[in-house]
Protein backbone atom coordinates (compact mmCIF):
# COMPACT_ATOMS: atom_id res chain seq x y z
CA UNK A 1 0.00 0.00 0.00
CA UNK A 2 0.73 3.52 -1.10
CA UNK A 3 1.90 5.56 2.39
CA UNK A 4 1.73 9.29 0.17
CA UNK A 5 -1.96 9.48 0.09
CA UNK A 6 -2.97 8.26 3.35
CA UNK A 7 -4.52 10.46 5.66
CA UNK A 8 -4.46 10.01 9.12
CA UNK A 9 -6.08 12.72 11.96
CA UNK A 10 -6.05 11.95 15.40
CA UNK A 11 -8.04 13.71 18.19
CA UNK A 12 -8.63 13.54 21.73
CA UNK A 13 -12.68 13.19 23.26
CA UNK A 14 -13.56 13.81 26.49
CA UNK A 15 -15.24 10.18 27.07
CA UNK A 16 -14.72 6.97 27.16
CA UNK A 17 -13.87 4.72 24.33
CA UNK A 18 -17.16 3.03 24.10
CA UNK A 19 -18.86 6.18 24.24
CA UNK A 20 -16.78 7.52 21.16
CA UNK A 21 -17.79 4.52 19.48
CA UNK A 22 -21.60 5.03 19.79
CA UNK A 23 -21.05 8.58 18.91
CA UNK A 24 -19.06 8.32 16.33
CA UNK A 25 -21.31 5.19 14.55
CA UNK A 26 -24.87 6.20 16.49
CA UNK A 27 -24.95 10.05 16.31
CA UNK A 28 -23.02 10.36 12.92
CA UNK A 29 -26.06 12.24 11.79
CA UNK A 30 -25.96 14.89 14.67
CA UNK A 31 -22.27 15.69 14.33
CA UNK A 32 -21.29 15.27 10.53
CA UNK A 33 -21.89 18.78 9.16
CA UNK A 34 -24.19 19.80 6.19
CA UNK A 35 -23.42 21.44 3.15
CA UNK A 36 -22.13 20.74 -0.27
CA UNK A 37 -18.17 20.22 0.96
CA UNK A 38 -19.45 17.46 3.02
CA UNK A 39 -22.05 16.19 1.46
CA UNK A 40 -22.08 13.47 -1.37
CA UNK A 41 -25.22 14.63 -2.55
CA UNK A 42 -25.90 18.52 -1.75
CA UNK A 43 -28.71 18.53 -3.71
CA UNK A 44 -30.85 16.04 -1.92
CA UNK A 45 -29.41 16.94 1.76
CA UNK A 46 -29.94 14.31 3.80
CA UNK A 47 -28.53 12.36 7.37
CA UNK A 48 -25.61 10.28 7.28
CA UNK A 49 -26.41 6.95 9.31
CA UNK A 50 -24.62 3.82 9.75
CA UNK A 51 -26.50 0.39 10.15
CA UNK A 52 -24.15 -1.73 12.74
CA UNK A 53 -22.41 -4.46 12.13
CA UNK A 54 -20.10 -6.16 9.84
CA UNK A 55 -21.97 -5.53 6.31
CA UNK A 56 -24.13 -2.85 7.66
CA UNK A 57 -24.44 0.19 5.39
CA UNK A 58 -22.74 3.85 5.75
CA UNK A 59 -25.50 6.14 4.10
CA UNK A 60 -26.68 9.58 3.21
CA UNK A 61 -30.49 8.95 3.43
CA UNK A 62 -32.20 10.92 1.66
CA UNK A 63 -35.62 9.38 1.89
CA UNK A 64 -36.27 9.25 5.82
CA UNK A 65 -39.34 6.93 5.44
CA UNK A 66 -37.64 3.96 3.68
CA UNK A 67 -34.23 4.66 4.12
CA UNK A 68 -33.08 5.36 0.84
CA UNK A 69 -30.31 7.38 -0.14
CA UNK A 70 -26.54 7.20 -1.44
CA UNK A 71 -24.43 4.05 -0.38
CA UNK A 72 -21.12 5.77 0.89
CA UNK A 73 -19.80 1.97 1.58
CA UNK A 74 -20.14 -1.13 4.12
CA UNK A 75 -18.99 -1.79 7.33
CA UNK A 76 -15.76 -4.10 7.30
CA UNK A 77 -15.11 -4.26 10.93
CA UNK A 78 -17.16 -3.56 13.70
CA UNK A 79 -15.17 -3.60 17.66
CA UNK A 80 -17.54 -1.10 19.62
CA UNK A 81 -15.70 0.96 21.78
CA UNK A 82 -12.20 -0.11 20.08
CA UNK A 83 -12.01 -0.13 15.94
CA UNK A 84 -14.26 0.67 12.94
CA UNK A 85 -13.53 0.27 9.08
CA UNK A 86 -15.66 0.87 6.77
CA UNK A 87 -15.38 1.28 2.77
CA UNK A 88 -15.88 5.09 1.56
CA UNK A 89 -16.65 5.91 -1.85
CA UNK A 90 -18.09 9.06 -3.30
CA UNK A 91 -20.66 9.43 -5.44
CA UNK A 92 -17.87 10.22 -8.99
CA UNK A 93 -16.15 7.28 -7.89
CA UNK A 94 -16.15 4.66 -11.23
CA UNK A 95 -16.93 1.20 -10.34
CA UNK A 96 -13.98 -0.56 -8.16
CA UNK A 97 -12.80 2.75 -7.21
CA UNK A 98 -13.17 2.32 -3.16
CA UNK A 99 -11.17 3.84 -0.45
CA UNK A 100 -11.06 2.37 3.49
CA UNK A 101 -11.14 4.61 6.76
CA UNK A 102 -10.21 3.27 10.24
CA UNK A 103 -11.44 4.54 13.19
CA UNK A 104 -9.24 3.81 16.55
CA UNK A 105 -10.54 4.40 19.62
CA UNK A 106 -8.05 3.94 22.92
CA UNK A 107 -8.56 5.07 26.18
CA UNK A 108 -6.34 8.16 27.56
CA UNK A 109 -6.52 8.55 31.21
CA UNK A 110 -10.85 9.74 31.72
CA UNK A 111 -11.03 10.70 27.60
CA UNK A 112 -10.30 8.62 24.15
CA UNK A 113 -7.95 9.28 21.82
CA UNK A 114 -9.53 8.73 18.48
CA UNK A 115 -7.34 8.20 15.44
CA UNK A 116 -8.82 7.67 11.78
CA UNK A 117 -7.25 7.04 9.05
CA UNK A 118 -8.40 7.18 5.06
CA UNK A 119 -6.48 5.38 2.44
CA UNK A 120 -6.88 3.19 -0.34
CA UNK A 121 -6.82 6.14 -2.94
CA UNK A 122 -4.59 4.64 -5.41
CA UNK A 123 -7.56 3.01 -6.28
CA UNK A 124 -8.97 6.53 -7.28
CA UNK A 125 -7.98 7.81 -10.77
CA UNK A 126 -6.08 11.30 -10.60
CA UNK A 127 -8.62 13.08 -13.14
CA UNK A 128 -11.86 11.97 -10.20
CA UNK A 129 -13.54 15.50 -9.05
CA UNK A 130 -12.83 14.26 -5.69
CA UNK A 131 -9.53 14.91 -5.55
CA UNK A 132 -9.69 18.63 -6.60
CA UNK A 133 -6.55 18.25 -8.82
CA UNK A 134 -4.43 17.24 -6.29
CA UNK A 135 -2.20 13.84 -5.74
CA UNK A 136 0.63 12.90 -3.24
CA UNK A 137 1.41 14.28 -0.42
CA UNK A 138 -0.85 17.21 -0.75
CA UNK A 139 -3.62 15.05 -1.58
CA UNK A 140 -3.27 13.37 1.95
CA UNK A 141 -2.90 16.68 3.58
CA UNK A 142 -6.25 18.22 2.27
CA UNK A 143 -8.28 15.47 3.04
CA UNK A 144 -6.34 15.34 6.65
CA UNK A 145 -7.78 18.90 7.11
CA UNK A 146 -11.46 17.91 6.06
CA UNK A 147 -11.75 15.02 8.39
CA UNK A 148 -10.10 17.18 10.68
CA UNK A 149 -13.07 19.74 10.41
CA UNK A 150 -15.23 16.84 10.91
CA UNK A 151 -13.65 15.52 13.92
CA UNK A 152 -14.09 18.83 15.57
CA UNK A 153 -17.56 18.66 15.29
CA UNK A 154 -17.47 14.59 16.76
CA UNK A 155 -15.85 16.29 19.53
CA UNK A 156 -18.16 18.72 20.38
CA UNK A 157 -20.99 16.53 19.94
CA UNK A 158 -19.08 13.95 22.69
CA UNK A 159 -18.45 16.47 25.17
CA UNK A 160 -22.29 17.97 25.48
Amino acid sequence: MSRVEVATVTTLVAVDPATAFDVFTGEIGEWWKSGPRYRFDPEKGGSLRFEPGVGGRLVEVHEPRTGQGFEVGRVLVWEPGARLVFEFRGRDFAPGERTEVEVRFEAEGKRTRLTLEHRGWESVAPGRPARHGYTGQAFADMIGLWWADLLVALRARAGR
